[in-house]
């Protein structure tokens, strides 16, 4: 099996999306949406229909439903229609870390709302209180600590995608790379 132009052991390509999803399992993740999103991961454009995800993984169609359906709700894949046709493809996006973070982000506002109601109606100097005061700084912190991490991803991720070959090109080499390192060779006089 080849995922676009490029060849491929398929048995290293099932391999790395297994471990990679049994890793995503020990994280807490479910196994079949973990299966699923390690195989758009490893698919060279990201997005791929529901058979080619059951052909890749060798489950039923009702499986891979349920998976997406899962992804979808937490922003990890979106649907998209063929162009023409019924069939959905569902994709991964560049950024899919950075918009998983990000959601996670409106998970922490909402708990700290709920915990500065706890840290009233429990009142601040009891010891549950404090317990919950001290969780809900540590939310608020994180909270700040992912905001100013994403920006610095953001600048980091254009500083990767502008030093990425383009067609044709090898890994590592540019125009600007060739020609400092001809200059290098040049003697010197």
């Amino acid at each position: 099996m080849t995922d676009g132009t490029f060849r491929r052991d398929p048995e290293s390509v099932s391999q790395f999306v297994e471990n990679f999803a049994a890793q995503l399992v020990q994280a807490g993740m479910q196994r079949m949406p973990a299966r699923v999103f390690a195989a758009l991961l490893a698919s060279d454009s990201g997005a791929l229909t529901s058979a080619e995800l059951g052909e890749r993984l060798k489950v039923s169609p009702a499986a891979v439903s349920g998976a997406v359906r899962y992804l979808a709700q937490q922003r990890m894949v979106s649907r998209e229609r063929e162009p023409g046709s019924r069939r959905e493809r569902y994709r991964v996006h560049g950024d899919q870390w950075y918009e998983t973070l990000t959601n996670r982000e409106g998970v922490l506002q909402l708990w700290e709302r709920a915990l500065r109601d706890g840290v009233t109606s429990l009142g601040p100097e009891t010891p549950a209180g404090r317990r919950l005061a001290e969780t809900l700084a540590f939310f608020e912190f994180v909270e700040g600590e992912i905001a100013a991490m994403m920006e610095r991803w953001r600048v980091h991720r254009r500083t990767l995608v502008a030093g990425r070959p383009g067609p044709g090109e090898l890994v590592g080499s540019s125009p600007k790379a060739e020609s400092e390192s001809e200059s290098a060779s040049e003697p010197k006089g």
